[in-house]
């Protein structure tokens, strides 16, 4: 594994943000406007022109208080910019312009709100340099990753804007025949969306897409740790004509503190979240007292099962993404990888081979694959969990131990032979560590998988069909990646089982979190 220790690397820009908002219409850069600047190098790094207070009622404003929050780099703890840190005040100020501006939202057509959403996509496509960069900036991974984002990330407003106008219902004679039943759906009406820190413009496009196409509006608490990406994109947003109000951006390094009024108040009537399964369970209890709609995408123990018969190149090539993309801090990472015993030893020399070519350093650095955590805690995590494998007999194959150098790295390591009652067979890893353990038969492969609390997504690689189809329905898991590494996509329902979640996030089924159905019943036309 090498790593990258360049001593300056430059970012910059030409495209334009404004942080203006007295033109709630406009759809294009203003020459006027202060242009996006971001340049990195070890020892200075600044970031001009990106928004930084909160967004209310169309209104970029400092906090109540005055108070801001720093947002480092995580490659070298300095600081990018300074935050607006909203205050429960401000939280109450967001869900009242949120609510003050429903009712329009939700009356407004289809088409036009369709519009929007897919304006505002055409800005990300175009912006995909400057929300890359900030990206790789505020989270530290690779630019190339980062532009994988931007990517993904737009494709949920571009699919939500041609949902928008296929909201459906539903007419038929009742069973008895004495009348006809109406079912229409209508927007279930202000909503609060919290954000995790690891994909910060796909987990914001993937709940504001949906929300806005449904006539919903949205107050929207994005993670402290990556505040700036989300902040543009509301930027981007009010360029593309988006209403005051609609859509409120609330930065907060106190997330309790902020969260629990809002979910209090009884005008709320959705909440959604991406998260660890405590937190998410500790907003479940909030939100059950109002009673809200919620959608929850939770904590992961994905498992990785390759059999004898699979393709090799195959499942090395997956494993890496499902593995290291992102640094291994998402949800669907591959946690633990379940190996047959026949292809076990090729596997993990290939895969070690692939692990140790991983170009280690800055996220904004010329072939740099692997960037660093995202703090300390996380570096800590990966390597407790390792210490704690190796000591109950698992084999140190490559990697291991925090890389000497600025910033919050960790070597991508491999560790064989993890046995039962290991820390990290139960624990969501988000680090770059593949821990590999060993089977006889696909019914202790499938047993092995589903022994967690867990059940967000699988990887299985195999060459046999049928076996695919069994682990299909065998597997408990809300998605499946069959002889693939990545299973994400805007037009796919995305979401878990069991402490992994509630509710479907993309495809179809994801604007139905923020509608609800009304049912009419009318008399029989025909009837004397």
């Amino acid at each position: 594994m090498s790593s990258t220790t360049s001593t300056t690397s430059t970012i910059s820009t030409s495209s334009t943000i404004s942080t203006s908002s007295t033109d709630a219409t406009a759809t294009s850069d203003a020459a006027t406007d202060p242009a996006l600047v971001t340049t990195v190098a070890d020892e200075h790094v600044s970031v001009a022109g990106v928004p930084t207070g909160l967004s209310i009622g169309g209104v970029w404003r400092a906090a109540s208080t005055g108070a801001t929050f720093a947002v480092r780099d995580p490659s070298t703890g300095a600081v990018l910019a300074e935050v607006a840190d909203a205050s429960p005040e401000d939280g109450t100020a967001a869900l009242d312009a949120a609510v003050a501006a429903q009712a329009s939202w939700a009356a407004t057509a289809p088409r036009e709100r369709s519009d929007v959403l897919r304006r505002a996509f055409d800005l990300v496509r175009e912006h995909i340099e400057d929300l890359a960069a900030l990206m790789s900036l505020e989270m530290g991974k690779p630019l190339a990753e980062a532009r994988g984002e931007v990517v993904y990330g737009g494709e949920f407003l571009r699919w939500f804007s041609e949902e928008a106008v296929r909201i459906g219902g539903d007419y038929r004679t009742n069973p008895e025949g004495t009348g006809r039943g109406i079912v229409l759906k209508r927007p279930v009406g202000p909503v609060y969306a919290i954000t995790p820190w690891n994909f910060p413009l796909a987990m914001a496009t993937r709940k504001v897409g949906p929300a806005l196409a449904a006539g919903c509006t949205v107050v929207l608490k994005p993670a402290d740790l990556t505040p700036l990406t989300t902040l543009f994109l509301a930027e981007l947003f009010r360029r593309a004509g988006l209403p005051d109000g609609v859509l409120n951006v609330v930065p907060s390094s106190d997330a309790k503190g902020l969260s629990e009024p809002i979910i209090a108040d009884r005008r709320l009537r959705k909440l959604t979240f991406t998260g660890s399964t405590p937190v998410g369970s500790a907003l479940l209890k909030q939100a059950a007292d109002n009673v809200l709609k919620t959608s929850m995408e939770l904590g992961g123990n994905a498992p990785l099962l390759v059999f004898d018969d699979a393709d090799l190149d195959t499942a090395v090539d997956a494993a890496m993404l499902a593995k290291f993309r992102n640094v291994g801090e998402a949800c669907t990472a591959a946690n633990r990888f379940f190996v047959q015993d026949g292809i076990a030893d090729a596997f993990v020399a290939a895969l070690t081979a692939k692990v140790d070519a991983l170009r280690v350093g800055r996220g904004t650095e010329d072939g740099t694959t692997l960037g660093p955590l995202i703090d300390d805690r996380a570096v800590d995590k990966a390597a407790g969990l390792v210490d704690d494998a190796l000591t109950r007999g698992a084999r140190l194959v490559t990697g291991g131990h925090r890389i000497d150098r600025p910033g919050t790295f960790y070597e991508a390591t491999v560790v064989d032979d993890v046995q039962p009652g290991s820390d990290i067979l139960t624990t969501e890893i988000f680090g770059p560590v593949a821990s590999i353990t060993r089977f006889g038969t696909e019914d202790e492969g499938i047993r092995l998988a589903n022994d967690t609390e867990y059940g967000l997504v699988a990887y299985a690689f195999t060459s046999d069909f049928r076996r695919g189809q069994r682990l299909a329905e065998r597997l408990e898991t809300g998605m499946l990646g069959l002889n693939t590494g990545v299973v994400s996509n805007a037009a796919f329902p995305f979401g878990g089982v069991k402490a992994s979640g509630l509710g479907r996030e993309g495809s179809h089924e994801g604007i139905e979190e923020y509608l609800e159905s009304v049912y009419v019943l009318t008399p029989d036309p025909f009837a004397a």
